[in-house]
Order: structure tokens, then C-alpha cells, then sequence
């Protein structure tokens, strides 16, 4: 077995950001590997995607046209899959951590008998084997997971944590007839979430998040003001979108936004559980801001401030001279 297979994933037409990401991952592993980068195509007019897959370390793109498949469809995209894997025999088979691989990655991983690791945030070959990173204990502890007497593996891939690749490249294009397998699900209609009104938490590089030190709602509003005068996007801890004081959209952590391409994260008022530290743990520079010398968020900040947040935003505006 050798190569790299990677399932696009797209909606309404549209390749979303993390095939890319998958794509940047599979360059760096592409020389220790070996093999070809295959991308797969699947769905009812898969030919307006293959440019945009056709990126990076890419060598093949294979392609599938189902009508049954205009919309995503897990038993349509099961049965393609695993009958590429059975042709290819791919060392390596990545998709998006996203809620399509939650209903397609373990079915064919267990039919396949493949290696399985999910929510991965690093990879690696070592001594020709694949070795994946992921968080356990609820993001306490980071593990590596090795995958003996399997001779392929099949990982999903945590947003935000590959550079997507961009770089065009000429890859050929490979039509598949793969038949097998019927639909069992019917979409219905879209429904789009409520307008987040520009707020972009995980393309911010620059975010300013809140917590529950902020006290009181009426104080809220001072806060969108320092981070627009900082540049920053202001984000927040479950409790302020729970109570309504900033919208869901703003919210950072495992049942918010992951904030995927920050660089400067600054927490004011957030005691730091496992469940926001999923969306920030990973940034670079992290500065906390508490009254609590004990809380949490210190012990993965870069720099700490004991102190009142509401003090601090006061001598913060004072020196950017914002009113």
C-alpha cells in the first residue's frame, strides 16, 4: 500500500476550505510515504471541482458523477469510497473532521480494516509508519496514536490545524464508474444558520474574548468597542452567548468557533474549562487576564495578568487613546 487518498468535501458547489487544509497535510507526508496524492471527486457533476483540487502535492484526480449524489449523501459516499480504497490501496486516506466524515469515517474504516484516528491536529511518518496527534482527556493531554498491523490508516482532520494549500498544479484526471451503493437518505431543502453579521472567529488572526469577569451586560458594550480600537475581533466564553449578551457567532470553544488561523488571542474574564480551550488552546500567544491566580487559562498563556479585566480595559483604552 502507498499514497495518499483525500475525499473532497463541498457544498453547493463550492470546495470548502479544509480539502485544502487535507491537501497541505498530505505535501508534507508525500516524500516519507510515498505514492501519489489522489484527490476523489464525488458528486452529480464533479467536473467544476477539479480545478480547485488540482493544488499542491496533487498528482490524481479521480472523479465520480452520481445524480444521487447533488447533495452529500453518507451511503452513496460510503460505498464510492471504499471502492476506491479497494482499488488503490492507499497507505493513507484523509477527510475534513466535519459532521459528513462523523456519518462516513468510522463505516469505512471498520470495512476496510483500516487504522482510525480522529480530530487530528498532527501526523507524521515514522520509521514508514503513520503516526497521528490528537487531544484526549478533553484537550488535558496531547497523544500519539500509532496504528500496528494495519497497512493503511484513515485519519480526519482536525480545521485550522494544516495550512491550505494554494499552489496550482496539473495533475491528470481519472474518470471512475463506481455504482455500487444506493441512496437511503432524501435532502430536503437548506437552511442557513443566522447571519453572523461579518463576525469571523476562525479566519480572525487578531481576538479578544470575554468571559464571565465581565460582570454585567451593560458592560459589554465597552468591550466591542476596545477590540475594534485594538483591531481585534472580540469573541467570548459559552456563558455571555448562553445569556445572550453577544450572539452564538462570537463564541469560542468546543460548542463555538475554533479560532483556526489566530496568532494573538487575548482572554479577559475567562476562567479557561477544557471546552473553550479547544477553540484557543493551540495559538501562539496567548495572554490571560483573571482575578483568580488559580484559573485555568493561566496555565496555557504565554503571558498572565492577575488583575480586575475591567481596570485593565480602562488603562488599555487610555493608552490607545480610544474614547
Amino acid at each position: 500500500m502507498s499514497g495518499i487518498l483525500i475525499l473532497a468535501e463541498h457544498r453547493r458547489g463550492t470546495l470548502r476550505d479544509a480539502t485544502l487544509e487535507a491537501i497541505g497535510a498530505a505535501g508534507t507526508l508525500k516524500a516519507a510515504l510515498g505514492g501519489p496524492v489522489t484527490v476523489l471527486v464525488i458528486a452529480a457533476d464533479p467536473a467544476p471541482l477539479v480545478s480547485a483540487v488540482s493544488v499542491g502535492a496533487v498528482d490524481e484526480v479521480i472523479t465520480v458523477a452520481r445524480p444521487d449524489a447533488a447533495t452529500y449523501e453518507p451511503h452513496v459516499y460510503e460505498a464510492v469510497l471504499r471502492a476506491v480504497i479497494a482499488q488503490r490501496s492507499p497507505a493513507l486516506v484523509l477527510m475534513p473532521h466535519s459532521v459528513d466524515s462523523f456519518s462516513l469515517a468510522p463505516a469505512v474504516a471498520i470495512g476496510e480494516g483500516l487504522g482510525f484516528a480522529t480530530d487530528v491536529f498532527g501526523v507524521a511518518v515514522e520509521d514508514g509508519q503513520v503516526v497521528a496527534t490528537r487531544a484526549g482527556y478533553n484537550e488535558k493531554v496531547f497523544v500519539e496514536i500509532d496504528f500496528p498491523g494495519r497497512t493503511g490508516v484513515l485519519l480526519t482532520l482536525r480545521g485550522g490545524a494544516f495550512a491550505p494549500e494554494t499552489a496550482a498544479a496539473s495533475p491528470t484526471v481519472s474518470a471512475l464508474d463506481a455504482g455500487a451503493g444506493a441512496a437511503r437518505s432524501k435532502h430536503l431543502d437548506w437552511r442557513d444558520p443566522p447571519a453572523s453579521g461579518g463576525i469571523d472567529i476562525p479566519g480572525s488572526p487578531f481576538i479578544l474574548s470575554i468571559g464571565r469577569g465581565v460582570g454585567d451586560e451593560a458592560n459589554v458594550a465597552q468591550f466591542l468597542e476596545l477590540a475594534d480600537g485594538l483591531g481585534a475581533t472580540l469573541g467570548c466564553s459559552r456563558p455571555i452567548a448562553d445569556n445572550g449578551w453577544l450572539p452564538k457567532a462570537r463564541q469560542v470553544g468546543q460548542s463555538g468557533q475554533l479560532a483556526a488561523k489566530c496568532s494573538l488571542y487575548i482572554a479577559m474574564g475567562i476562567s479557561g474549562s477544557v471546552q473553550h480551550q479547544w477553540g484557543m488552546k493551540h495559538v501562539e500567544n496567548i495572554v490571560a487576564i483573571n482575578k483568580d491566580p488559580e484559573a485555568s487559562i493561566f496555565t496555557i498563556a504565554r503571558y498572565g495578568i492577575v488583575g480586575d479585566m475591567l481596570e485593565i480595559a480602562e488603562e488599555l483604552r487610555k493608552q490607545k487613546g480610544i474614547q
